[in-house]
């Protein structure tokens, strides 16, 4: 072999190792899942929910601010707010992902961190009693298909028949990560009628809004060995002043603006945060039986319903 054809022998064979390699480089497409199809999401999302190892439980949550918005005032900061979470996966003989989970969301005084039992209302100036949220179940069916938006133990009518493959709106990020955002608006009767919670309800119906950011590594994502897959992002939520703030139907709302993370061991999370489920809601430690499937999720103004009774009419 003369010097000519030896380089290109050998160009040939860097060629060759560079295209293979490029061929394994992980990208939206592969080598594991393709996240431009609906299967590719499922398998995705019930990993960063859960955990594909039915043995293992997933922890998470978010810490972010409550802030109050009324016309011709500036946006104000009211109190802090905290996400308990706690989830484990059955696969279904669908291929599809059952993610049995309960969430708290607690609420904190700005300054202290501290979680709230009562709150001085700045707009009203009265003080008030806080009530956690306990969503038990809140339970998610991951499968190839737009989730379903939640029927809120049918207050909020949902049409199954016209669903699209889950495609998420991946992109790539600097520091090999990818992002996508998810939104779901919601208009629906509201649990609490005004006529039996004057003092608590925002009207006849709930206008609601999330939004949720995902941020998370390509690499995990299109690693087959990874069977749950720890992820950060943010969570926010526009929602009508809560019932608890006994604003009424006054004009103005709230807006829930938070980091969220999921994936690591308890002590990720903030120790006041696990000692307050400890004490105060201890079934909340562990995600829900499989028999929580047979339960609807319900909304937080319904769980309010339940538990709660209307308040008396403010002090003269």
């Amino acid at each position: 072999m003369d010097r000519r054809d030896f380089l290109t022998a050998a160009t040939a064979t860097t060629l060759a190792s560079g295209a293979a390699l490029a061929a394994d480089k992980p990208s939206l497409k592969g080598p594991y899942i393709d996240l431009t199809a609906g299967k590719g999401n499922m398998m995705l999302m019930a990993r960063l929910e859960g955990d594909l190892d039915e043995s293992k439980v997933k922890y998470g949550g978010a810490s972010g601010i409550v802030s109050g918005v009324r016309a011709n005032e500036k946006v104000r900061d009211l109190f802090g707010f905290e996400v308990w979470s706690v989830a484990t996966t059955r696969k279904q003989p669908d291929g599809s992902y059952q993610i049995l989970h309960r969430e708290c969301v607690y609420y904190t005084d700005l300054a202290s961190g501290e979680i709230l039992t009562e709150w001085l209302n700045p707009y009203t100036g009265e003080k008030v009693k806080v009530v956690d949220v306990v969503n038990d179940p809140w339970n998610a069916h991951v499968e190839e298909f737009e989730p379903l938006p939640p029927a809120y133990g049918g207050l909020n009518k949902v049409d199954a028949s016209k669903r699209k493959p889950m495609i998420m709106n991946w992109r790539k990020a600097a520091g090999g990560f990818i992002i996508a955002q998810r939104n779901i608006n919601l208009f629906y009767p509201n649990a609490l009628d005004p006529d039996k919670w004057p003092r608590e309800s925002s009207g006849k119906m709930a206008q609601v809004s999330e939004n949720y950011t995902y941020v998370v590594k390509l690499e995990d994502a299109q690693n087959p060995a990874m069977t749950t897959i720890a992820y950060v992002g943010s969570w926010s939520r526009v929602t009508p002043w809560l019932p608890w703030m006994l604003m009424g139907q006054a004009p103005g709302h709230v807006i829930y603006q938070s980091v969220s993370y999921n994936g690591g061991p308890l002590s990720m999370l903030k120790q006041n945060v696990v000692e307050h489920t400890r004490k105060n809601h201890p079934e909340m430690m562990d995600p829900p039986p499989l028999e929580s499937l047979q339960k609807p999720n319900l909304s937080s103004l319904e769980n309010y319903a339940r538990t709660q009774k209307p308040a008396p009419g403010p002090k003269s």
